[in-house]
């Protein structure tokens, strides 16, 4: 099959480049690389100057089409017709060598299949079940012979009853589903929400729909919003031997005072997007577990010494949950 692959980027030329070179040594090349920038400088543009890679096209946009969303469907605009698949990645990833190979494969193999993420491995917390072991079931997470510690907030959720029964990246009617990922299993699992770090579509899902304008700038959520969208035409998967790391570089991201408005805005839009008409008992849980985050948030500030940040946060969810007595974001299907 015929693939794209599309890197947004802000202000990050040496990541950039690292993701770039991981491409460089696939077993599987893609037929063509667009770089959509939204940098500020030229320093993007002048590193693909100096290390020129095979097919790469290099977009530099105005204020009009940057940000994450606006780069991404600019991107999709210039991809080539004959393309089949349009992958996804974001800058700070670095890819291991069969990554396209196994992306590819999927769509070759499964024609109901229309959106395929990948795991991040330095990410990957799951260990193999060891025999005569005892794992609490609110301390841990069992799947396939696998099992993962859960983080403070998973563990209050299990002991307060506010968790999941679904698969990890199934949203449930109160929206707040499990975010572990999954083994590496070698193992295909059916999902409703692919992460933007790395997720792959069909060309023909571009045909019906794009990326929402509603995420405008750092775009919180906007892989979510696009993958529940997408399921109108087939399935999502996430491909665990499709494999990369995750870097989380600092650069380009908002202050967290916006980060946590975004989290309960943003997050109120995606949910109401899956589940437009949740019960009353869904309704009820989706705002317990918020306020169990946001109090977490709020402890972080003695608990941390990153105390500025997490208050910064904890404002932010603050203020985005009193907005939404009076302004909720309208959900454009």
């Amino acid at each position: 099959m015929t693939f794209t692959l599309i890197i947004c980027t802000y202000m990050r030329p040496n990541a950039l480049l690292v993701l770039l070179n991981s491409v460089a040594v696939q077993t599987l090349y893609p037929n063509e690389i667009l770089i959509v920038d939204g940098s500020l400088n030229s320093e993007t543009e002048q590193i693909l100057k100096e290390q020129p890679f095979k097919n790469l096209v290099y977009h530099k946009v105005d204020d009009q089409h940057s940000g994450l969303t606006k780069q991404r469907n600019y991107g999709i605009s210039k991809v080539n017709r004959h393309s089949q698949v349009i992958c996804f990645l974001d800058d700070d990833t670095k890819l291991n060598e069969a990554y396209f190979q196994e992306v590819i494969t999927v769509f070759e193999k499964h024609n109901s299949v229309v959106g395929v993420g990948g795991v991040a491995t330095n990410e990957n917390r799951w260990q193999k079940v060891e025999k005569n072991t005892y794992y609490s079931k609110f301390k841990y997470y069992k799947l396939d012979g696998y099992v993962v510690e859960e983080g403070l907030r998973n563990r209050l959720r299990n002991y307060l009853y506010l968790q999941s029964e679904m698969l990890p990246n199934q949203m449930p009617e109160f929206s707040h589903g499990r975010t572990c990922g999954y083994p590496l299993n070698n193992k295909i699992y059916e999902v409703d929400l692919l992460i933007g770090m790395s997720f792959s579509f069909r060309a023909s899902v571009f045909r019906y729909i794009q990326f929402s304008t509603y995420f405008e700038g750092y775009g919180l959520y906007e892989d979510a919003d696009f993958s529940i969208r997408s399921q109108k035409y087939g399935k999502n998967v996430i491909v665990t031997s499709a494999t990369l790391e995750h870097f989380h570089d600092s650069g380009g991201r908002p202050n967290m005072y916006k980060y946590g408005k975004m989290v309960i805005r943003n997050g109120w839009y995606v949910w109401r997007l899956k589940h437009p008409n949740p019960h009353l008992i869904a309704n009820l849980k989706w705002h317990l577990v918020h306020f169990l985050l946001f109090s977490i948030r709020l402890m972080n500030v003695f608990t941390t010494t990153k105390r500025s940040e997490a208050l910064n946060d904890a404002a932010g969810r603050f203020v985005g949950w009193l907005s939404l007595v009076f302004n909720k974001p309208k959900v454009t299907l």
